[in-house]
């Protein structure tokens, strides 16, 4: 990539090996040292162009893209701090020379911003120092426990991406809802629209006109009031499956944004400290060799035992 500065602005010209990132990756690290919070506003605000045109945050850079990035000042009198260089310990479902999928914990952000110092990308980076290349190739939730994919190759992170986008990566989901759920399957398909509140809070509704979603919900097993579920996605919106439970009246126990929050409450002083989510399964081709990946991931201990302590006999779960 070739820069073309100004005074006021500079421009950065995306040549094939910046190509196919998301351009708010790309300013992300461009503009170290500035808050996330910042980048997403620039982008928001139409203070970087691409090509002179204002573009989304998901916006992917093309071979030739002149990128227009506004002058930001960077406070000098606080250091960022940096991750510890330790090995994070976080277990790695998967590895090769192109791949690197891990089973994150509960709690870890994906990566730093929002009020959080570093996420498992930073402390990967500084745990491996040696290593040339590595990105997410997707997210999760900071709750959200799971398998999670890194790339270690920019010609893997491109192919990932190109498989998430095309439906072609299985992305499987163990959930708690609150309620009996009857049906063996079912399918929601609900349009999500994502909104910044007056308080800054990100939130996804379920809108017309938003972005089409799809969830495939099966029935795994009912215990004492809440239904186990396995959730496959056929998009990959926003907090999409815990909008889709929660429209439907099927809240996820402990989610502390689209859940029944009295319940929560409850839940919590039984054990439960955190939302009942968790990414058990994945299957993808492997975006260099072709070969077929299929990982899966346990439920984390917490999550075990919270599911084993509300389990209820079988004679009066029929009863449910």
């Amino acid at each position: 990539m070739k820069g073309l500065g100004n005074a006021r602005a500079s421009v950065v010209v995306i040549d094939d090996a910046g190509a196919a990132q998301r351009v708010d990756n790309f300013l992300l690290r461009e503009l170290k040292g500035v808050p996330r919070s910042r980048v997403y506003r620039l982008l928001r605000g139409g203070e970087v162009r691409v090509n002179s045109r204002r573009v989304e945050a998901t916006y992917r850079l093309q071979p030739g893209d002149r990128v227009r990035i506004p002058p930001v000042r960077v406070s000098a009198t606080v250091p960022r701090a940096a991750p510890p260089r330790r090995d994070p310990g976080f277990r790695i479902a998967f590895e090769d020379d192109a791949l690197l999928v891990i089973d994150k914990p509960a709690g870890v952000a994906v990566h730093g911003g929002s009020g959080v110092s570093f996420g498992v990308i930073e402390h990967l980076r500084a745990a491996r120092p040696g290593a040339r290349f590595l990105e997410l190739a997707h997210r999760l939730d900071r709750e959200t426990s799971g398998l999670l994919v890194l790339a270690k190759k920019r010609a893997a992170l491109v192919a990932v991406h190109a498989a998430l986008r095309e439906g072609r990566v299985t992305k499987r989901y163990l959930t708690l809802a609150k309620g009996a759920w009857t049906r063996p399957t079912r399918a929601v398909e609900l349009p999500l629209r994502k909104i910044l509140t007056r308080t800054g809070e990100r939130r996804v509704n379920v809108e017309p006109g938003g972005q089409t979603s799809k969830t495939v919900f099966r029935l795994v097993e009912q215990r004492a009031g809440f239904s186990l579920l396995e959730a496959t996605l056929a998009t990959g919106r926003t907090h999409q499956i815990r909008v889709h439970l929660a429209h439907v009246g099927f809240p996820i126990a402990g989610d502390d944004k689209y859940g029944d929050f009295a319940l929560n409450r409850e839940l919590a002083r039984q054990g439960l400290k955190r939302m009942f989510l968790h990414a058990h399964e994945l299957a993808f081709d492997h975006p260099l060799t072709g070969g077929r990946l299929e990982l899966a991931a346990p439920l984390p201990d917490d999550l075990a035992a919270f599911l084993e302590q509300v389990r209820q006999p079988a004679a009066d779960a029929e009863a449910i």
